[in-house]
C-alpha cells in the first residue's frame, strides 16, 4: 500500500516523535511505501527515516521552494512548481492517507483531502493520527459540524480517528483486506 502522510517538518519533542516513528516502522515493517512531503527535516525526517530502516520505500513529493530540504536518499523524489500540486500529485500517489500532527500546511492538506472526499472525487481511507490529543479540538468542531448539518455524508465516512499508530495502520490494511 501506498500512504500518504500529511505532517509537520518541524522538530517536536517525544510525545510527538515516538507515536510517529512508531508508526513509520509499523509501515515499514508492513512493506508499504511512505508518500509524504519529502522533506529531510523535523518529523518528517523521523517518519522517512523510521519508513526506510524498517525495509519500506520512500516517495518524495517536495516543492521549488523547498528543494534544498528534500531527502537525497528517497526512493523517489518529485519536485512540484507550487503547493497545490505538490498536494495533488500527493493525493494522487497514494491509496491511503495518514494525518499526523502538523500546523497550518498540515491543516490545509487535512481539510483538502476530507472536501475531496465529501464530494465523493475520492474513496481513500483517511485516518486523522490523534497523537497526545493534538487534534481533539478539530475533532470536536468536525462533530458538531456533522450534528448541525454541515456535512453531507456522515463523519466517520470521511475520516477515522485513531489515537495509537498500531490502530491507524490496523485500519488502512483492514481497508484494504490485507489483514
Amino acid at each position: 500500500m501506498k500512504i500518504c502522510v500529511f505532517l509537520s517538518a518541524a522538530d517536536l519533542d517525544d510525545r510527538y516523535t515516538r507515536p510517529a516513528r512508531e508508526f513509520a516502522e509499523l509501515l515499514g515493517k508492513g512493506g508499504h511505501t511512505l508518500v509524504w512531503g519529502g522533506s529531510d527535516v523535523g518529523l518528517m525526517k523521523v517518519v522517512a527515516d523510521g519508513v526506510q530502516e524498517a525495509g519500506g520505500r520512500l516517495v518524495g513529493i517536495s516543492v521549488d521552494f523547498l528543494a534544498a530540504k528534500a531527502r537525497a536518499g528517497a526512493d523517489e523524489m518529485v519536485i512540484a512548481r507550487d503547493l497545490a500540486e505538490r498536494k495533488a500529485l500527493l493525493v494522487e500517489r497514494a491509496d491511503a492517507v495518514v494525518i499526523m500532527v502538523g500546523g497550518t500546511g498540515t491543516l490545509d492538506e487535512a481539510t483538502e483531502i476530507l472536501e475531496l472526499k465529501k464530494h465523493g472525487h475520492t474513496d481513500k481511507p483517511v485516518v486523522l493520527l490523534n497523537t497526545a490529543g493534538f487534534y481533539d479540538g478539530l475533532k470536536e468542531q468536525f462533530r458538531r459540524m456533522e450534528n448541525e448539518g454541515f456535512l453531507p455524508r456522515p463523519l466517520t465516512d470521511l475520516v477515522f480517528f485513531a489515537e495509537e499508530p498500531v490502530g491507524a495502520l490496523a485500519y488502512l490494511e483492514e481497508s484494504f483486506g490485507t489483514v
